[in-house]
């Protein structure tokens, strides 16, 4: 198995203690054998997905029309249809990535596939539904992925105590994020107390990153549109940007406190690996900012960074690797009181966007359900 060079950005992340992920795929990429060039030349670690991107990969082409074809005649529904789909292409990635997975002693290779954001508001549903993808995936390499909502919570902990791989979606805020490590914690610590294994359970925290500076920074240019002193115009401009990073290192701080500390000690003894935070949507939205702005931002030991194709592409092309996670930790606090000092509610920003997640992911689902029912017509 080649890895990526040691000259490469991408190589320089990994040295650093940071894993690359790719937050894509589609039949394309696994037919024509890109997704196999990525893992052997650029050394790719794994790979995340999500409704919107498989709406992307199956209304914006015909590769699936084949198969869609097949399942009709087999008198599958839109729902069995994508079920079917997806779980086709998640199996074949995670075939790939295998290699991956073995070489690092299980702790890259994997593969995520979300349960229907349909169920983010119900815990018995989302537990079920896991349940079913792990069986179907069947590779110790998977992943699902279910949100960090509060009725999420309760379903993540019932999967990894059933020994599933969980990839925890949709958190934006720094206590949502501490309520997810604590799930973790607590579900291992209940599998070691009923004498089951710890060592072969992986879990990521998935904490979102650019849309929290798109929707900071909305309030901040409103507010700086109103304001006619020079000097608070000012201080308000020097925060725009400044919300995403600085709340993503607070969440590590919880990181090193949980995960570092006494409280996970006794399980790390038993052999069981940290849940790892995983940097999410790391793409630059806005154009005034570099488009490496959140994957050079937050590289640090015992991370992921799951990239879009485009930010991919322009830190491999131009990316700079240095451990900036950790280079002004301690004043990632001082940024948020700044940010509240000047009237932004983080609290508010941070259940919109939660809210806001949930609905654009249901959203490419029902369209991506109407444009399958479009094909089987």
């Amino acid at each position: 198995m080649a890895t990526a060079t040691t000259t490469t950005p991408l190589a320089a992340l990994q040295a650093l203690g940071q894993s690359v992920w790719l937050d894509d795929i589609s039949r394309k990429m696994l037919d024509e054998g890109e997704l196999r060039r990525l893992i052997e030349e650029d050394g790719l670690q794994g790979m995340t997905s999500n409704p919107s991107i498989f709406h992307k990969s199956i209304t914006s082409s015909t590769d699936y029309d084949a198969a869609i074809r097949s399942l009709v005649a087999e008198g599958r529904d839109a729902n069995g249809i994508y079920e079917a789909l997806t779980v086709a292409d998640i199996k074949e990635a995670l075939d790939l990535f295998r290699p991956v997975y073995d070489r690092t002693g299980r702790g890259d290779g994997f593969v995520s596939l979300e349960v229907s954001p349909l169920l983010a508001h119900s815990t018995a549903e989302t537990t079920a539904e896991a349940k079913k993808l792990w069986g179907l995936l069947g590779r110790p390499n998977a992943m699902i992925k279910i949100p960090g909502t509060p009725e999420g919570l309760p379903a993540i902990e019932e999967c990894l105590f059933s020994g599933m791989n969980i990839n925890v979606t949709l958190l934006f805020s720094v206590e949502a994020y501490e309520a997810v490590a604590h799930t973790y914690v607590k579900a291992l610590k209940r599998r070691a107390e009923a004498g089951l294994p710890v060592d072969g359970i992986a879990s990521v925290a998935s904490f979102f990153v650019s849309r929290i500076d798109t929707e900071t920074d909305k309030r901040l240019e409103a507010k700086i549109k109103e304001t006619k002193d020079a000097a608070t115009k000012a201080q308000l401009e020097a925060l725009l940007g400044k919300a995403a990073i600085a709340n993503a290192k607070n969440a590590y701080a919880v990181y090193q406190r949980i995960f570092e500390g006494p409280e996970f000690a006794p399980l790390k003894a038993k052999g069981a690996h940290v849940q790892r935070v995983l940097w999410a949507s790391v793409g630059t939205k806005n154009p005034n900012y570099s488009d490496t702005m959140y994957t050079a931002g937050l590289i640090g030991p015992k991370t992921v960074s799951t990239m879009p194709r485009a930010s991919y592409d322009a830190f491999k092309d131009h990316g700079h690797a240095a451990p900036t996670l950790l280079d002004g930790i301690d004043k990632a606090p001082e940024t948020m009181k700044a940010l509240a000092a000047a009237g932004i509610d983080f609290k508010d920003v941070t259940d919109q966007l939660l809210r806001e997640g949930v609905d654009l992911f249901a959203d490419a689902f029902h369209k991506l359900m109407a444009a399958i029912g479009e094909k089987v017509k």
